[in-house]
């Protein structure tokens, strides 16, 4: 597929398929042994009755060197709850459901939010951020790995060839961020990162000139891709956002805390395949609308946060400037599309680049009028600061929420 990516600035990994994944897995269990592996699954309830979630755990089940699960379950009620424990309990592999909307959960959080230190909404970065207090409560985990819950052509070899560069004792790397290409159904997809991700970062460069963190984020085939696996050590001190800029604060951070060099990208499957959110031209608060705006907040703050200056001047020559890159890129990706026997609907994707040229507007006069909201939930290191006894109780809330529910199975 065509590649618009500068790929020199971190190591990238191909899946080449010269080496059996048997051999894989078998220096990945070997290393398990001292460097234990955790997965975390952030899901909604809703994602156990999809196609997708049955077939994972099917795949789960036959891995043999994750030491630990964690399945953060998110908008389910108690007895929703007991149907998660339940269809989670063919997983043969330690594991526990936290139930971030248990009544000792909201008193948690309740007490949290009173020491400012609870995520401001509820969703995916919410999730994951107690999962990783969970995993650090857990003090026996030395790497974490974290794949979502809708992958409707997971196998379990993407998280082998995930996991591998951060937990070969012998690689540097920090952080594993997975790529793969973006079709299925006969059609390309990815538009979020080939519409709107791909050409501001290409515009930010002509507007304002280089900057090494745009380099840094150019340089990922697929920045917003959900798989990623990480040393647990950066875990205290990492800053998420709770919104749809997820996956790029999870870079920005790592950028941060131990730069370029500790991250690597690698390829983890032939074909993939996900849900896909509706454009929601008509709702600022849904799918790739609000999720557009995030993204653009997420990038427009980090560089501020290097010192690069904004004005309402800048992203009007920013909105303009992407606007122009975004309509050549969709020409290559037509020709892209036609050379390999996909489809392109032309005009739904100028209709989504007016979208996303739209929303560079709003997101920068969001950062302009509010430029000292604190995007960030309080990481870890902090919550430990306020209070030592927080991150323990975390793990005894979850315990407590699982054993009552043991003793009367659904």
């Amino acid at each position: 597929m065509a590649d618009f990516h500068q790929n020199g600035n971190i190591a990238q990994f191909h899946n080449l398929r010269q080496r059996p994944i048997e051999e894989l897995v078998y220096e990945i269990e070997t290393f398990a042994q001292t460097r234990k592996i955790s997965l975390v699954l952030p899901s909604l309830y809703s994602e156990l009755e999809g196609p997708a979630l049955s077939h994972i755990i099917d795949e789960l089940s036959q891995v043999s060197y994750l030491h630990r699960i964690v399945i953060g379950l998110d908008r389910a009620n108690e007895d929703q709850f007991r149907r998660a424990r339940d269809f989670f309990s063919k997983l043969p592999q330690d594991h526990v459901v936290l139930w971030n909307d248990s009544p000792r959960m909201k008193a948690y959080m309740a007490r949290l939010e009173e020491m400012g230190l609870a995520p401001d909404e509820p969703g995916k970065g919410k999730n994951m951020w107690t999962c990783m207090g969970y995993l650090i409560s857990c003090a026996d985990t030395a790497v974490m790995a974290l794949h979502d819950c809708d992958i409707v052509t997971y196998d379990r070899e993407m998280l082998a060839r995930l996991v591998y560069p951060v937990v070969n004792p012998n690689f540097r790397y920090q952080l594993s961020k997975g790529f793969y290409p973006r079709v299925g159904g006969g059609k390309l997809n990815g538009r979020v990162t080939r519409l709107l991700v791909s050409p501001l970062l290409i515009a930010l460069k002509r507007v304002i000139g280089d900057r090494d963190y745009i380099d840094y984020l150019r340089a990922f085939r697929y920045p917003l891709s959900g798989e990623f696996a990480l040393r647990t050590g950066l875990l205290p001190d990492l800053r998420i956002p709770s919104d749809w800029g997820l996956e790029i604060g999870v870079l920005s951070e790592v950028w941060r805390n131990s730069g370029r060099h500790t991250v690597c990208q690698v390829e983890i499957a032939d074909a993939y395949d996900h849900k896909h959110q509706d454009e929601s031209e008509g709702d600022a608060a849904a799918g790739l609308n609000r999720m557009s705006t995030d993204i653009c907040k997420a990038i427009f703050r980090k560089l501020a946060a290097d010192g690069t200056i904004f004005t309402a001047n800048s992203f009007r020559a920013l909105k303009a400037t992407y606007y122009r890159v975004a309509l050549d890129l969709l020409e290559f990706y037509d020709n892209d599309a036609k050379m390999n026997g996909l489809t392109l609907d032309r005009h739904r994707e100028e209709r989504t680049i007016e979208l996303f040229a739209e929303n560079i507007m709003v997101a920068g006069h969001t950062f302009l009028a509010k430029p000292n909201d604190a995007p960030f939930i309080p990481n870890w290191s902090r919550v430990n600061a306020a209070d030592q006894g927080l991150v323990s109780e975390l793990r005894s809330l979850v315990a407590a929420d699982n054993a009552e529910f043991e003793a009367k199975p659904f």
